[in-house]
Order: C-alpha cells, then structure tokens, then sequence
C-alpha cells in the first residue's frame, strides 16, 4: 500500500496537466494526489505541480498550495501582477473553498462549524495541536452527505473558512469522538489509515473573482474517490 512520506517520495507519473481552466491571467487545474505544489528540499523533491506547469506555461507563478497526499483544484496567477492579486483575494478571504472528504465512523450531526485554533506542534511537527492560548483561529464549515454503517464511515463537505495547515484534518479529528479523515498517515490511527490507499481530501470547489474583469468563476472537479 503505498504512502505519501517526503521521505521516499514518489510522485505520481506525468502524464500531462489536468487543466481545467485557462485564460491570460490565471490557470486552475487538477493536482493529483501524492504531488507536492512546490518544491520540497532536495533535488529528489524537485517534481512538483509548479514546475509541470512551468515547462507549459512559463509565466505560471504559485498562489495558494494543497498538501501534497490531497488532490483537487489549485489556481495559479500568471506573472507577479496576476499572482499578487490572486494571493490578496485568498488572504483576504474573498476565495470560496469546498473539499470532499471521506472520514472514519458515523458522524451523528447532518451539518456544523467547528471552531479551533491550530498551531504547529514543534516537537512533532508537521503534526498541527489544538491551542486556546496560542493557536490561531481556525474555522470548518461542514455537511455530511452520505453515511456508510457497513464500512462505519461519512462522506462530508468541507468549507474552511481560513486556510491553516491540516486544518481539515484536524478539525475531522476533533469532531465529536473524532473522525480522521480515511488515508491520513500523520494523524490517523492504523485501523483508519488501512482503510485507503491514500488520503481520502479532495479540494472540489474554488469559487472567485477574476482579478481583471472582477466575474465570478465557480470552478468543480469531482473526487476521484
């Protein structure tokens, strides 16, 4: 079964970009699973979403990142002018953001907020720690839509309205008696982790404005789980 750890890592075969969008001033496409958004340390991490894209689209400049075990939908700005307006609109949270998740158990509520401030754990780090003292806000919207009693797990939407490091993640493992997202090899218990072969996060919608004619793009891209 195989993992995604920085450790030995083994990005997924180029097979071309998932391109779901283009114009002069943006891309969005679809990262796979297992692929850093930017380069790691080290010439063994040097394959990445951003330097795929790089060997097309020259200009391509990085905006916001997914973690490298989740998939889904990322946007790019094309040239500093492109990127650094993109880059505002997601810190200041003018970006809509949904991801699909697959997690361990029956989650008993149809929907929620969950409202923990994260922080680096530095001992353990990557690994992020809840913190009333010190954490910074951290905030998750979420719907469950389907619930499986034989394999114990819940399909549930995901709406971070801030963007902290393994918020998700997080947040699924600390809702109600804990929920770990399925594939989760930072977080998860073993009988959790063994039940996919990756991490079950998904990045299904980005909804923004587009930094030159100010429209509204709603872009989707369905999980592949």
């Amino acid at each position: 079964m195989q993992r995604h750890n920085l450790e030995h890592y083994n990005p997924p075969e180029d097979t071309g970009l998932a391109l779901v969008y283009v114009d002069d001033c943006l891309l969005v496409l679809d990262k796979p699973s297992g692929l850093l958004s930017v380069p790691g340390r080290g010439e063994d991490k040097a394959d990445c979403l951003i330097s795929r894209v790089q060997k097309v689209y020259p200009d391509a400049l990085t905006v916001h990142r997914l973690d490298m075990a989740t998939s889904g939908l990322v946007v790019m700005g094309r040239g500093p002018e492109m990127q650094r307006a993109l880059s505002i609109a997601f810190m200041d949270r003018k970006v809509k953001k949904r991801y699909l998740a697959v997690v361990d158990g029956i989650v008993d509520s149809n929907s929620g907020t969950i409202d923990l401030p994260l922080i680096i754990d530095w001992p353990n780090r990557p690994r992020q720690k809840v913190d009333f003292d010190a954490g910074k806000e951290a905030i998750t919207h979420y719907r469950v839509i389907s619930r499986d009693t034989v394999r114990n797990i819940s399909r549930v939407e995901l709406d971070p309205q801030t963007g902290r490091a393994h918020q998700l993640r997080m947040h699924m493992l600390h809702l109600e008696s804990g929920h770990p997202i399925l594939g989760d090899d930072i977080y998860a218990p073993p009988e959790t982790l063994a039940k996919a072969d990756r991490l079950l996060l998904h990045a299904s919608r980005l909804v923004l404005r587009h930094p030159v004619t100010f429209e509204e793009m709603d872009f989707e891209a369905p999980a592949p789980f």
